[in-house]
C-alpha cells in the first residue's frame, strides 16, 4: 500500500474529482458515508454524538456525516469553529444542508467559552482539521483541541487527529494536537501514523476506502510504503521437485560469546526455519558442545578463542554472511570484524554488537559489502548514523545512510522501517508488543541470513524478513499471549507464518 504525503493526497483527490468525474462534494458525501457506517459498526444507536467541524473540507466531512448519523437517531449536537472568515464551498454547502434540520442541534462557536460539556459516554467526532495542516494550532482551535483532550468521551477523528500534521511534527505543539481513540483515514494511511510517538494522538486506526483514481494512485510515486501480505507473497521464489540443500545456499553465521551462546542457537534454529540449504554457525570454542547439542542440524566452526570471536573460516563457500548476535565488543573482535569486512564479497547481515563496534569505529562504514543489511534497534541506530529529535528526521537520516552506503538499513520496532538504497522506505505492519524480548533480533536475523543465502536480494530479504518475523510474533501471541511470549516462540511459530503467508 502505498503512503502519500499530504500535498499527493490533495492532487489525488483533484484528479479523482477531474477523471471520475465527480463533484468535489459528492466525493465528500462517499467519503462521510465511508465514516458513517464505521460508527455505526461500532457505535449503534442512539448515542450522543458531538461533532466538531473547522473551516476546511474535514469539517465538510465532518458536517455530511452529522446529517447521516442524526438521520439515524443518534443525539448529534454540531459545533462550528468560527476560526476565520472563510470557508470551503464545500462545507459551505453542507452547513446550509443541516442549518434547517430538526434532528441535530447546530451551534457556533466564537470563543471557549462556547465548548460543550463533555460526558464520558459522549462520541466526539474531531473534523476540525484534516492533514493539510502546516502549522501548530493556536487561540480557538487550540483551546477546543485542549478541552476534547481532557474529557472521558470516546473521540473519533476524521482522516487525521486535528493539530497532527502528516509527516513532520518536529516543530509542532504537541499539546495542540487532539488524542483520539479511533482514527478513520480516508484511502490511505498518513506518515505519521506509523512514528511512536504519534501513537497517543492516533489511537486505533483504520483505512477506509473512499473510490479515488486508481489510475493515478498507482502512477504517483511515492518513497514510502506499507507492505501487504499480498506484496509479500508476491516476493516469495517457488520451489522445484529437483532442487537440492545446494540450490538454498550456505549461510555462515557469526555469533556468541562466553554467556551469551543463547544468541547463537536462536539465530541458528531461525535460519534452518526459513529455508536455508546450508548453514555454519562460527562459535568460540567453550560453545560448541552447546551448539551441537541444541541445533543438530548446523555445521559448526569453531573460533580459536574460547569466549569470543577473532576470527572466522574461508568464506569462498559462503553466500551471505550474518554477523553480530552475541559477540560482545572486545579489542580482538573489533580486529577480527576488520578482516572480515575487507574480505567478505557477498551480503552481509550487520546487528547487535557488530552495529556497535561499527559506530564507535565509524571509518568502517567504507568498508561495507554492497547490498548488505543493517538491523539496528533506535539505539543501536544512533551509534551507528546518529541522534534525532523526532521520528521523521531520525527516518530522513536511515533513508540517505542506506542511499549513501548503497545498503538496506532497518529500523525495528513497531512499524519496522525498511530503508532501501534507491530510497524507497517499507513499513511492516506486522508484529506485536510481546516480541519486545530477549533474543527477538536474533531470531530476525538468522531468519535475513537464510533469505540472502537462497538468493533474494538484499531489500526482498530484509522485506520478506521483517515481515515474516512479525506474522509468526502474531500467531505466537494469540495461543501464548503478549506477556509470555519468548524469542524460542517466534522461532516454533514460524512454519505457520511461512504457511499463512503463502496460502
Amino acid at each position: 500500500m502505498k503512503i502519500f504525503t499530504a500535498r499527493q493526497i490533495a492532487e489525488i483527490d483533484a484528479y479523482t474529482i477531474e477523471h471520475e468525474p465527480i463533484s468535489s462534494i459528492d466525493l465528500m458525501e462517499r467519503a462521510a458515508g465511508q465514516i458513517f457506517k464505521w460508527i455505526i459498526s461500532h457505535f449503534p444507536a442512539p448515542q450522543s454524538c458531538k461533532v466538531f467541524v473547522g473551516p476546511g473540507n474535514n469539517g465538510g466531512d465532518g458536517l455530511a456525516l452529522a446529517r447521516m448519523l442524526a438521520d439515524k437517531n443518534y443525539a448529534v449536537e454540531v459545533f462550528v469553529l468560527r476560526i476565520t472568515d472563510k470557508i470551503s464551498d464545500e462545507a459551505e454547502a453542507n452547513l446550509e444542508r443541516i442549518r434547517n434540520l430538526n434532528t441535530l442541534d447546530l451551534y457556533e462557536m466564537t470563543s471557549i467559552e462556547s465548548m460543550p460539556w463533555l460526558f464520558k459516554d459522549d462520541i466526539v467526532v474531531d473534523a476540525i482539521f484534516g492533514s493539510g495542516l502546516s502549522r501548530p494550532l493556536e487561540e480557538l482551535s487550540l483551546d477546543v483541541v485542549k478541552a476534547i483532550n481532557a474529557s472521558d468521551a470516546k473521540v473519533i477523528a476524521i482522516d487525521i487527529p486535528s493539530g497532527l500534521m502528516g509527516e513532520d511534527n518536529s516543530k509542532n505543539n504537541l499539546r495542540g494536537i487532539v488524542r483520539a481513540d479511533y482514527t478513520l483515514s480516508l484511502q490511505f494511511p498518513k506518515l505519521a501514523f506509523l512514528f511512536p510517538e504519534n501513537a497517543e494522538y492516533v489511537g486505533e486506526w483504520e483505512v477506509l476506502p473512499i473510490g479515488l483514481h486508481p489510475e493515478i494512485i498507482q502512477t504517483e510515486p511515492t518513497a514510502y510504503k506499507l507492505l501487504t501480505r499480498e506484496f509479500v507473497k508476491s516476493l516469495l521464489m517457488p520451489r522445484k521437485k529437483f532442487d537440492h540443500k545446494g540450490t538454498y545456499g550456505h549461510g555462515l553465521l557469526i555469533s556468541g560469546s562466553y554467556g551469551k551462546m543463547g544468541a547463537a542457537i536462536l539465530a541458528s534454529r531461525a535460519s534452518l526455519r526459513s529455508g536455508i540449504g546450508l548453514l555454519t554457525t562460527h562459535i568460540p570454542r567453550l560453545g560448541y558442545q552447546i551448539m551441537q547439542t541444541a541445533v543438530p542440524e548446523a555445521m559448526v566452526s569453531i573460533d580459536r578463542s574460547d569466549i569470543i570471536f577473532t576470527e572466522y573460516p574461508d568464506l569462498s563457500q559462503f553466500k551471505a554472511v550474518a554477523i553480530g548476535p552475541g559477540i560482545d565488543k572486545k579489542q580482538n573482535s573489533f580486529k577480527a570484524m576488520i578482516d572480515l569486512l575487507k574480505e567478505v564479497k557477498v551480503p552481509m547481515v550487520i546487528d547487535a554488537d557488530a552495529i556497535n563496534i561499527i559506530g564507535e569505529h565509524p571509518e568502517l562504514k567504507e568498508e561495507l559489502p554492497m547490498g548488505s543489511i543493517f538491523t539496528p534497534h533506535v539505539k543501536e541506530f544512533e551509534r551507528l548514523v546518529g541522534k534525532s529529535g523526532d521520528s521523521y528526521t531520525r527516518n530522513c537520516m536511515q533513508r540517505e545512510f542506506a542511499k549513501k552506503h548503497g545498503l538496506s538499513l532497518m529500523l525495528k520496532g513497531a512499524y519496522t522501517a525498511i530503508c532501501c538504497p534507491e530510497g524507497t522506505c517499507y513499513f511492516n505492519p506486522t508484529g506485536n508488543p510481546g516480541m519486545a524480548t530477549a533474543g527477538s533480533g536474533d531470531v530476525l536475523t538468522g531468519i535475513i541470513l537464510s533469505l540472502l543465502s537462497q538468493g533474494y536480494s538484499s531489500h526482498i530479504a530484509a522485506i520478506i524478513g521483517a515481515y515474516l518475523h512479525g506474522l509468526a510474533g502474531d500467531l505466537a501471541s494469540v495461543d501464548v499471549g503478549v506477556e509470555a511470549l519468548t524469542a524460542s516462540d517466534i522461532i516454533d511459530y514460524l512454519p505457520k507464518a511461512w504457511l499463512h503467508l503463502k496460502k
